[in-house]
């Protein structure tokens, strides 16, 4: 006998990567499980819900940080599996069977990862309260039990919303509060969206990003990284697992399976660590200035001789402060600091391995796989298709 085929509604905003990922997450169980489910969803991805509650379908999956689609969903009739962020109590769960992103385990996950580079000075770049973002005041939440649970004293900034009119405004608070910070304080952004507000700021002020501030966001975006000047460390949410388990979930109740309400919290996926927290704890300001030179311009094919330009000072006492602070000589850090580039454009972008090589500064291809090779004992086409979080 043919199992029914089903209607399914998937309410949610396509232009964010969390959503993507959810609906992308949806169609890994659709093929695993081989239902036969019709999916409605806009033809350009995006959420419209004027008139959506005449036609539901079957069942729905749906955004529920969204309110205005919590409230329209209220009344349905037909089953609902709401995905969305988690709360610390649980009476402030809508009345439906739920998939969350653990906003508490988000946190920890950042915050870990600052603690573990070293650092013992922690902020955090939110949201307003008026936004109506309530992931966001649960991230902020988080953030300062976190903090207090260790003794640490929590900063928080949580800015305004940006707008083209008021864009200029927002940028310039956000630059006094970051002038503010003490010096190597790690700043966990609620999003990566609000992680490049952070990135751009620290650049019109000169202030050397990792090296002064680390900065790390939530989402891994792959247009925030694109974005910004500085690669950015940041917390991959397991949102496919949420819609996996949101349609498995779904398809229980379509098949008549008699369920209490379900709560099912996700853990995210693993910190994707980049350029922004590549802290090393390092005292001296001249080799701190010289370590930012070399960071933004190896690449073009600076020598040791530019950087004592930059620094001023002669270099047998740079090299001498450089072997104190990191036990590497200027030029080896030249060096390391283009291979690392050449890996993190490997990785991350879908340029030519020949493309990489030249924005990396090396002057020819063979040559760049003969230091890449002895570098990581593998080669660029090896390692791009071992490591590569690009999809060709």
């Amino acid at each position: 006998m043919f199992e029914k085929r089903y209607r399914i509604t998937l309410l949610f905003n396509a232009n964010k990567v969390y959503d993507r990922q959810v609906i992308e997450g949806v169609g890994e169980y659709l093929q695993a499980s081989q239902c036969d489910w019709d999916i409605f969803i806009e033809d350009d991805f995006r959420c419209r819900i004027n008139r959506i509650e005449e036609w539901l379908g079957d069942g729905v999956i749906a955004d529920y940080d969204d309110n205005e689609i919590e409230q329209l969903l209220s009344e349905a009739r037909v089953p609902v599996v709401g995905v969305g962020g988690s709360y610390q109590h649980a009476e402030e769960y809508p009345p439906v069977h739920y998939i969350a992103t653990d906003n508490h385990a988000l946190v920890a996950s950042a915050f870990l990862h600052l603690k573990e580079k070293g650092l013992n000075r922690f902020a955090f770049y939110g949201l307003p309260a008026s936004s109506g973002k309530r992931w966001s005041q649960e991230r902020e939440q988080a953030f300062r039990k976190l903090t207090a649970d260790e003794y640490y004293q929590p900063i928080v900034y949580q800015g305004v919303e940006t707008a083209v009119d008021n864009w200029q405004h927002a940028q310039n608070r956000l630059a006094d509060w970051l002038q503010s910070l003490p010096p190597q304080t790690g700043i966990i952004a609620v999003t990566d969206a609000r992680a490049r507000h952070l990135l751009q700021v620290c650049e019109h002020l000169n202030i050397a990003v990792p090296e002064k501030l680390c900065v790390i966001g939530i989402d891994n975006e792959e247009l925030a990284r694109c974005l910004s000047r500085v690669a950015l460390s940041s917390v991959a949410q397991g949102t496919r697992q949420m819609g996996y388990q949101a349609a498995k979930l779904l398809h229980q109740l379509l098949n008549k399976s008699r369920l209490p309400l379900q709560r099912i919290l996700v853990p995210p996926l693993k910190v994707m660590e980049r350029r922004s927290t590549d802290f090393r704890s390092l005292r001296d300001p001249a080799v701190i200035q010289a370590m930012h030179y070399i960071r933004y311009h190896a690449c073009k094919g600076i020598k040791v001789e530019q950087v004592l330009d930059v620094v001023g000072m002669s270099r047998s006492n740079l090299e001498k402060r450089f072997k104190d602070e990191t036990s590497k000589t200027i030029h080896n850090v030249i060096h390391e600091e283009k291979l690392e580039s050449a890996r993190n454009l490997l990785i991350s972008t879908s340029l030519t391995i020949n493309e990489v090589s030249q924005m990396c500064g090396y002057p020819s291809l063979q040559y760049f796989y003969s230091v890449f090779k002895k570098g990581f004992d593998i080669t660029p086409k090896d390692y791009r298709e071992k490591y590569g979080e690009m999809s060709y």
